[in-house]
């Protein structure tokens, strides 16, 4: 299984796994990880599964598409490194990825 790494905003990490061809979002709901609300449950119609993709996995997943974009307009201190963590598919490739949530979401 791919390992996840989730960072809250006070700093305290806990990696746990995930299943392969879930989200990032779906993950860090299964094992109740603080810091991702999820309110519309992965129909990126929010931005409350905000997550700040540490800079050295950036390149290797995918770029948001527009969608993505236009919600995170709506998120809570928006950064380069911002996703939504439901737009985010998990896959062997991702194995080590580590996400940051922000202090709130949006």
């Amino acid at each position: 299984m791919t390992k996840i790494t989730f960072i809250d905003a006070a700093g305290q990490s806990r990696t746990v796994e995930a299943e392969d061809g879930s989200t990032v979002m779906e993950t860090a709901l299964k094992n109740a990880v603080p810091g991702v609300e999820a309110e519309c449950g992965g129909a990126c119609a929010c931005a409350t599964c905000h997550v700040y993709v540490d800079e050295s996995w950036v390149a290797r997943l995918p770029k948001a598409e527009q969608m993505e974009e236009d919600m995170l307009d709506f998120a809570f201190d928006v950064r380069p490194t911002s996703r939504l963590s439901c737009q985010i598919k998990v896959r062997p490739e991702l194995d080590g990825l580590t996400v940051t949530t922000p202090e709130k979401q949006g």
